[in-house]
């Protein structure tokens, strides 16, 4: 079935894109993830990728061209489909507004004092920007910057939490800041008011107004508009603080609550290095317990221990409580797409437990050369996209229409962050050596744990390895990582007794668990899929031809 692509919107400012150059061509064959064309927005050339796989059947919009966002910009779908209609509908779509707006022109000039309220010059009003393809909403993890700072272009605003990651928005103007719309926390679909840029003393009611006219909002939405902006103030003060014992409000960011939470300390005993005494994430992460406290402690818990001893039975007191953290976007997402593809894709899950004696030796022998470090994940990688080469049923992808055999082979690696879960892709593995692909794991995994690392860096995976042994687990399954076809689970390297050559002997195993989506991957396909990796794993060397 065709697919229709617009000129996408690439900045929260684009009103329209030029295409710069394309990169495919009528009648060419376009996989998910190649560059279609390089658009010019109205702050950069950037790439844009295509998420569909298909022939490229129509261009709507030729080189050099400039169009408005949502323009239609090229259509793929299979070879020799007739896309005469879709062609038809979008040219007959554009009729009706055109007529509307000619119908309105005479009311429209016979009613000038209902001309709309313009915003003031040097004034900009920032929305919440796509920052990911797939991204619906976002929501504010931190401001960097507060109302009544003074703000240059290209300062970080806000870290803004996607579907995919949390990443950091910079301003694209300068002026001081003279509204939050987003609080910390708090989540909002693309294009919402996020915030204003103006000059100092700039009247922000009458932005709030001239926004609303601009966006064809009702009068009441106005009015809700300027109450909210009035009432910010407190939101800020109920969002960013918790209370202390003696009732006094204890300001902290929405991260450093989080991790206060989890690591059981007090905030009312961390001191805040932020604005106006603001807890933020180091002063968390360098609290350390005083003495002090421990000593205001000890007297009740004497007078306690002597209650205990005079009573035959102690009764505990404490008080309930409950903290409701909101769910991230990245939590969100997570959710969905693993829901999607656990109660969708008909699983099944096969195990087979691999001698690991001679992959330890070989890793000891490569880690001996000056400058090398190979994990024993990297190696499962390694074996994988050799062994994907081989049964290629397992490198494949199910639609409704045709089963997808990729050429390419792309590990998708699960690396555990605050927030979730995410999955960096080390792209061609099959093409690189033992090192290679420990250095380009070390590198995403990085990035992915500092929030660095791109969104494209986290598609197009056609295989993807789950490893729990490092912290002990020693046999689990995983929830397929869609549109893939299989998974691997990796368990711990277990030392335990063996049988060799009819002797019973101390051995290294370790278990590893395929889960295959069984409309693509059947029994026998997934069994003879890890006999080539056991054999790989056993044999090391075997991977180094």
């Amino acid at each position: 079935m065709a697919e229709i692509i617009n000129m996408p919107r690439l900045s929260d400012t684009m009103e329209e894109g030029t295409v710069a150059k394309w990169l495919k061509q009528v009648g060419d064959k376009v996989e998910e993830g190649d560059i279609l064309a390089e658009i010019e927005t109205d702050k950069a050339t950037m790439e844009f990728e295509s998420f569909y796989e298909g022939t490229l059947l129509h261009i709507g919009i030729a080189e050099g061209d400039g169009a408005p966002v949502d323009s239609l910009l090229a259509i793929i779908g299979d070879e020799g489909e007739d896309i005469a209609a879709l062609l038809n509908g979008s040219a007959s779509e554009t009729p009706e507004p055109v007529a509307a707006a000619a119908k309105a022109t005479p009311e429209s000039a016979a009613t000038p004092a209902a001309a709309p309220t313009a915003i003031p010059e040097g004034v900009e009003v920032v929305t919440m920007p796509r920052l990911s393809d797939t991204m619906e909403e976002g929501t504010v993890a931190s401001w960097l910057k507060k109302v009544g700072d003074v703000i240059e272009e290209g300062d970080i605003l806000a870290e803004i939490e996607t579907d995919k990651a949390t990443m950091e928005f910079e301003s694209f103007y300068s002026g001081t800041l003279l509204y939050i719309g987003i609080q910390e926390g708090e989540g909002a679909p693309v294009d919402s008011l996020l915030a204003i840029i103006g000059p100092e003393g700039t009247d922000v009611d009458a932005v709030l107004k001239a926004d609303s006219n601009a966006s064809g909002d009702a009068p009441a939405a106005k009015e809700a508009a300027v109450d909210a902006k009035k009432e910010t103030p407190k939101e800020e003060k109920s969002t960013a603080s918790v209370a202390a014992s003696d009732g006094s409000r204890i300001f902290a960011s929405p991260l450093a609550k989080k991790i206060a939470s989890e690591k059981g300390i007090n905030l009312a005993d961390v001191s805040g290095s932020g604005d106006h005494g603001r807890i933020v994430k180091r002063d968390v992460e360098n609290y350390s317990p005083s003495t002090a406290p421990a000593a205001k402690v000890s007297a009740p818990a004497e007078e306690k221990v002597a209650a205990v001893a005079a009573a035959p039975v102690y009764v505990p007191v404490g008080e309930e409580s409950v903290e409701e953290v909101k769910n991230s976007s990245m939590r969100k997402a997570i959710t969905r797409h693993l829901g999607d593809s656990k109660f969708t894709a008909p699983h099944f899950y096969l195990t087979i437990e691999v001698d690991m004696d001679n992959a330890k030796a070989s890793r000891a022998q490569i880690n001996s050369l000056p400058d090398t470090k190979v994990s024993f994940n990297d190696m499962v990688l390694k074996a994988c996209a050799m062994a994907l080469r081989k049964h290629p049923q397992v490198n494949t992808t199910w639609t409704d229409e045709a089963t997808l055999f990729k050429k390419h082979i792309h590990m998708g690696v699960a690396v555990a962050v605050d927030e979730g879960l995410v999955v960096p892709v080390v792209k061609y593995a099959d093409q690189l050596t033992l090192t290679q692909i420990g250095a380009s794991v070390k590198d995403l995994a990085g990035r992915a744990r500092s929030k660095k690392i791109k969104p494209d860096e986290m598609d197009g995976s056609t295989f993807t390895v789950s490893n729990l042994g490092m912290f002990g687990i020693q046999e689990f399954t995983s929830i397929i990582n869609k549109p893939n076809s299989a998974i691997l689970s990796v368990g711990a390297i277990v030392e335990k007794p063996v049988v060799k050559n009819g002797e019973i002997v101390v051995g290294n195993t370790m278990k590893v668990t395929l889960a295959c989506d069984h409309r693509t991957v059947d029994g026998a396909v997934g069994a003879q899929f890890l006999q080539t990796l056991r054999a790989y794993l056993e044999n090391p060397v075997t991977m180094l031809a």
